[in-house]
């Protein structure tokens, strides 16, 4: 795996006194996990992030992340793209497992894919990634129980993982472009470091 776009752990931990616990901001590319009572936050333009939780154990984790474009180049087909996505979600369930979480006790909630990248596409890339999403965990058996996809604003999600509890807010006043620079710099470095090797999914 390119260094360059591996899931990297998020590092940025804070307290977070409105909501009195210790506090994970994950970026793109990055993912958390963990089995404390903490929360995990990001902010989500077209990228998505799968919130995935062991509802019993209440281990769970975020990650953030995007389909590299693979709309009509023939060096870049869609399915290789598709398994960057498929890459960012083994690294996050597989992490989870790791920790402790039951494969048969894990559930989704799922968020982003907002178009906020006008132009940035042929194929609206937020539409792209939630679609990915969405089929990755029916394909894995791992139940949907929340998700706010699409739409054209960035969203700002709380995840707590020893509840399942989730706030979105909508950032519909918000001056993105802090996100949108910060998601297509992670897009170019997406397309400059295509994916190689394989993750196993236990």
């Amino acid at each position: 795996m390119n260094p360059a776009i591996e899931e990297q752990l998020a590092t940025n931990l804070y307290y977070d006194r409105t909501f009195d616990c210790e506090t994970a901001k994950i970026l793109p590319g990055e993912y958390y996990f963990t089995g404390k009572p903490m929360l995990i936050v990001t902010v989500l333009g077209s990228c998505v992030a799968a919130c995935i939780r062991d509802r019993v154990s209440g281990i769970g984790g975020m990650n953030h992340f995007m389909l590299p474009d693979g709309g009509g180049d023939a060096g870049s087909p869609a399915s290789a793209s598709m398994r960057y996505g498929a890459y960012a979600m083994e690294v996050l369930i597989n992490q989870v497992l790791k920790a402790g979480a039951r494969r048969e006790n894990l559930e989704a909630k799922v968020f982003g894919g907002g178009n906020v990248l006008r132009g940035f596409t042929s194929i609206n890339v937020g539409e792209r990634n939630a679609r990915f999403v969405r089929d990755y965990l029916h394909a894995e058996n791992i139940r949907i129980v929340a998700e706010d996809l699409n739409d054209v604003h960035p969203r700002k999600v709380y995840f707590f993982p020893a509840t399942g509890k989730v706030l979105v807010k909508k950032l519909k006043q918000l001056n993105n472009y802090t996100l949108v620079k910060r998601e297509q710099d992670y897009a170019s470095r997406l397309k400059a470091n295509p994916v190689s090797g394989d993750v196993d999914l236990f």
